[in-house]
């Protein structure tokens, strides 16, 4: 057993599964993995149950329904938390992240502590295949909750990220509200508030090539009232503030 997982979310990805899991498996560096399979009608758990008898670190979290990526998450981390992992990861299951990235993500975690920030924009844009449409209304986003919230980092609404299991034990997951891509800049929002050091690490960002993206105006509307909505009720919070 590792002291290090990685968390991907599914929901229909039985063209990527095989390969992700494989990917992450011949990493130098030994990772175990959880997949958060949202009864996917494609039968992606039943896949990851097979590739389960090649790899003893490989786990599978069934729900029964889509529920959402943000709780997806909250159940994976809780999952992780009582297992004892002490750097725990999120990532897409649609090579969007390149898991030879985890382990430059690790190691920036291990200097602090806190939480390491996979970024597609800290040395400028570096994502590929995306519309022009997506790259600014993604690059605007962040723009946007960094003047709302003063979270200082470039990448906001990452979804490749470590976190230290100290982040995860000190944030009341239970309060965690949103469950879209708000979730991303919610939690950062949330381990910075309560003291943490929230770092980037610059990645080269991949449009997935196969499947479908799971991205909606449902979604974009979250993250943007979402935003506003959860500076002002931190004005009233008190957060615990870990001991540097």
């Amino acid at each position: 057993m590792s002291n290090r997982i990685v968390i991907v979310p599914t929901y229909n990805e039985l063209d990527n599964i095989n390969q992700i899991i494989d990917a992450v498996f011949s990493l130098p560096v030994p990772f175990d993995m959880l997949v958060v399979d949202d009864n996917s009608p494609d039968g992606t758990a039943d896949q990851v149950k097979m590739k389960q008898q090649q790899y003893s670190g490989l786990h599978l979290l069934s729900r029964k329904g889509k529920n959402g990526l943000g709780t997806a998450y909250i159940e994976g981390f809780k999952w992780c938390i009582q297992r004892q992992y002490e750097y725990i990861f999120e990532m897409d299951a649609d090579f969007s992240h390149n898991p030879n990235d985890l382990i430059k993500l690790y190691e920036g975690c291990t200097a602090h502590e806190g939480m390491t920030v996979g970024s597609r924009y800290v040395t400028g844009v570096n994502v590929v295949n995306w519309p022009m449409s997506r790259v600014m209304l993604s690059f605007f986003a962040s723009k946007y909750v960094r003047f709302i919230t003063g979270l200082n980092i470039h990448d906001t609404t990452a979804g490749f990220v470590c976190y230290h299991r100290k982040v995860l034990e000190t944030i009341n997951l239970d309060k965690i509200r949103f469950k879209g891509y708000a979730f991303q800049i919610e939690m950062k929002f949330t381990a910075w508030k309560h003291g943490f050091q929230v770092t980037e690490v610059p990645i080269i960002f991949t449009d997935r090539t196969r499947g479908q993206s799971k991205i909606s105006k449902g979604i974009i509307k979250e993250a943007v009232w979402g935003v506003i909505t959860m500076k002002i009720k931190s004005l009233f919070k008190t957060y615990k503030q870990i001991s540097k």
